[in-house]
């Protein structure tokens, strides 16, 4: 019978193998959970404060069933940003601009948006959280992506040409927001969480999205106060991250301090890969390209998966699962033979 153990993803955030190679997921839509256990999450997420409740009541106790020892949540700083949205969707007219748009903006308001929509629902997860269990996440989105949400990606290279007094501004105001949001956050939620993180997509296929001196020198540095107030509270910080973003680990590592990093696509470089570079100093979490997941048969996806085991184990924490998430459009077949592929490997069933 399997008992889920918070530990096991602290030890592999700390870069401690763990005893039982833990599962995780960045995300697991809940249109997905919703098709998995038959229920309408959607609607019992939008719902009253009981329908809440019992939203994660079945949230939580999905990720026991399937062999998580933790629940993967957060609330996105992006959703509650008025105007924002440009982020995901050129079509959206960016609400910043220019310098009047930045000075007349809410910034003041935002923590107060973020807790009064977003407080019930962690509420929630603390009183379903699962015996041996904790939650992991906290505060999604990052500072890149919080100022691609108010200015989209093209206006903010456009700002970059423009005026870079207010391309500098941008970063440091949203750096100031998001780590007042934090610092509320892990007073009042903090103890629901083993390891926190945000997502912050800095990279695509082959570099950062950004030069390499403006996310080291403009977006790094407000990661840091988040994650020493995250080691203020002696708990690891995990950042995902999407791209080819070899070029700031360095700096990632040695001067933000972050524990463990997530996020892994085949055509940038295998999951090993990762692993043999920076397995020595973090913990490495992802492991099976999300195309793979989707494509392969269960016999190809066993072998794909065991050899990734095999070349990453021995070589600091890892924890297995998508490099990616697990979007509605992920076929459930594909994601349930992952997990019960990782599941018999270690011996849930024996």
């Amino acid at each position: 019978m399997f008992e889920p153990n918070y530990k096991n993803i602290i030890n592999c955030a700390r870069n401690i193998e763990a005893e039982r190679l833990p599962l995780y997921e960045h995300n697991v839509s809940f249109e997905k959970i919703g098709e998995i256990k038959g229920v309408d999450m959607m609607a019992l997420y939008q719902g009253d404060e009981r329908d809440i409740r019992e939203f994660f009541r079945v949230y939580c106790n999905f990720f026991k069933e399937y062999g998580y020892d933790v629940v993967t949540f957060e609330e996105c700083i992006g959703t509650i940003m008025p105007g924002s949205g440009a982020l995901g969707d050129s079509r959206v007219i960016p609400v910043i601009q220019d310098e009047d748009d930045f000075n007349n903006y809410p910034w003041d308001e935002i923590p107060d948006y973020y807790f009064e929509r977003n407080s019930k629902y962690f509420r929630a997860l603390r009183e379903e959280m699962p015996e041996g269990m904790k939650a992991i996440g906290g505060v999604g989105n990052g500072i890149f992506e919080c100022v691609q949400d108010v200015t989209g990606f093209q206006g903010l290279c456009y700002i970059s040409a423009d005026d870079e007094e207010l391309y500098q501004n941008l970063f440091q105001k949203v750096g100031e927001t998001n780590l007042k949001i934090w610092q509320r956050f892990m007073k009042e939620f903090g103890d629901i969480y083993c390891v926190l993180r945000f997502g912050d997509d800095l990279g695509y296929k082959s570099s950062t999205m950004l030069s390499t001196s403006d996310v080291k020198q403009l977006i790094l540095p407000q990661y840091k106060p988040i994650v020493d107030l995250v080691h203020s509270y002696n708990k690891p910080f995990l950042l995902h991250s999407c791209g080819k973003i070899f070029n700031v680990m360095e700096d990632l590592i040695e001067k933000v301090g972050i524990d463990a990093k997530h996020s892994n696509e085949d055509q940038i470089a295998p999951f090993p890969v990762w692993v043999e570079k920076y397995g020595d100093r973090i913990g490495n979490f992802g492991g099976a390209d999300v195309d793979m997941v989707c494509h392969c048969s269960k016999q190809e996806l066993k072998e794909y998966i065991l050899d990734i085991i095999q070349k990453s184990k021995g070589q600091g924490g890892f924890a297995f699962g998508t490099g990616n998430s697990i979007p509605s459009y992920v076929p459930t077949e594909g994601y349930l033979n992952m997990i019960e592929i990782v599941r018999e490997y270690r011996g849930d069933f024996k």
